[in-house]
This record gives structure tokens, sequence and C-alpha cells, in this order.
């Protein structure tokens, strides 16, 4: 056989003798680095490559290791095109509203290089283009009992999970939460049941562009030494981290 036979789909092995791909991004590495992507080239992602995101994803804890997440890939398909088509409506609509009522317009997002307005430019993109982006998933709960507060904590984990393993194999992702604005039209197409809630919208791709460092405010910000405020003296951030304007307000104390 040809290397280049070799090579070809029909000759892979089935998916249950490949195993995990090899890990290219160390674990710090990897969570320090993984931000949000909006921006995604046309390539698909390889049903290989699917599996071992949505595997790392299935490994996340969950409240008595129940595992109660479930997970609705849309790719392509009629289903997929249909569903990925709601999304974006209820998605550009959202965010028409949020860009006019908080003002992406005014003040500094009159300014085209000021961080108001780069990100003005990319959510519109991102909503424009939700109906092609490569990959969408719909992560779901399934409740054993009444809502609770707390019940992220069983579904969330996984969430990040998938976006840590995008990240490993190359691929990019951003969490957001457009399905809860179309939620009744996306559980009838997708034939969700009433037991299950969709808990958040991922959408997945290779990234697109120079998408740069991750940005936060200093570690100071959010680590306290023993009490409320009182900053701890070690949370000092390491040589070369980048910083960002946005984050939390300063804390007070009473």
């Amino acid at each position: 056989m040809t290397d280049e036979l070799a090579d070809h789909p029909l000759f892979e092995q089935p998916l249950s003798e490949q195993p995990l791909a090899a890990d290219t991004v160390g674990l710090l590495e990897g969570l320090t680095t993984t931000r949000s992507i909006r921006r995604y080239t046309d390539e698909p992602i390889p049903p290989k490559d699917l599996r071992d995101i949505l595997f790392a994803a299935s490994r996340a804890p969950s409240g008595s290791n129940r595992q109660p997440f479930r997970f609705i890939v849309l790719t392509n398909g009629e289903i997929a095109r249909e569903a990925k088509a709601i999304v974006g409506r209820g998605a550009r609509a959202v965010w028409s509203a949020k860009r006019t009522n908080e003002g992406y317009d005014k003040g500094s997002g009159n300014d085209p290089n000021s961080p108001k307005a780069r990100m003005a430019r990319s959510m519109e993109r991102y909503v424009d283009q939700m109906e092609t982006v490569p990959a969408l998933v719909l992560p779901c709960f399934v409740r054993h009992r009444a809502p609770s507060p707390t019940e992220g904590a069983s579904v969330y984990p996984a969430c990040q999970n998938l976006l840590l393993a995008a990240r490993a194999l190359g691929y990019g992702g951003v969490i957001t939460i457009w399905h809860a604005y179309v939620e009744e039209e996306l559980r009838a197409l997708l034939e969700i049941p009433d037991e299950a809630t969709i808990s958040a919208t991922i959408t997945l791709g290779r990234p697109e562009g120079n998408h740069g460092p991750v940005r936060r405010v200093p570690l100071s910000s959010f680590v306290y030494d023993g009490k409320w405020g009182d900053q701890a003296p070690w949370a000092i951030d390491p040589p070369g981290t980048r910083h960002t304007g946005a984050g939390p307000p300063p804390a007070t104390t009473s």
C-alpha cells in the first residue's frame, strides 16, 4: 500500500482503536493561554478531533460523579444548519440591542482602534457568521432534583475541559448563552427532554488571524489573604504577564 493510500480516510482505523491525541500543550500553558476565540477558518473539525475534545469534556468532575452533562454537537446536516440559523438569528437580535443600549458606538467607540470599537467589530462578525461556525456545541444538564443555583458546578467544569482540549488540538472556542434567547425553538428542533436544560452555547473552530495573548487584571485584584480585601503578598504575576483595564472593581472592606 502506498503512503498516499495509507493516508486516505477510507484506510483509517476505527475511532475505537485510535488513542487520544498526543498532548503538545502543557497543562499550565493551556490553562494560562486559553482565551475566547470568535473568529474561525472554514476548516471542518474531523471526527477524531471532536472525539478527543468531547472525551476530555466527559472527564470533568461532577456532583456525586453523576456525570449529568450531555453534549449536542452540531456540525453539518439539515438539523445542524437549522439549529445554527436559529442561534444566529437570536444572537444578532440580542447583540444589536446590546450594542445600542451599552453605547458601543459612542464615546471611545468612535475611535476604531479603541478596545471598545475592536470588541464591537469582533462581536458583529461573530454573530453574522454563526451559521458557518465549524462546530456549535450545546452542553446540557440533566436534572435529578429541583433547580439549584449550584447545579452549574456539575456541568461548567466539563465546558472548561472542552475548551482546554480544543486549545490543545489547535482549535479555539468561546462559551456563550445565545441559546437562552431561542431556547424554545432549539428544544423543539433537537427534541431535548423536559428534564434537561441547555447550559451554554459553545462555538469551536480553527482560529483565524492573530488573537494575541490572554490579558487579565493583576492577580492581586483577585486573591485575598485571610479575609476579604487583604491582598496576599505572594499574589504576584509572573514575568511577561499582559494586563487589561477591564475587570472587577476595587475591593472594599466594611
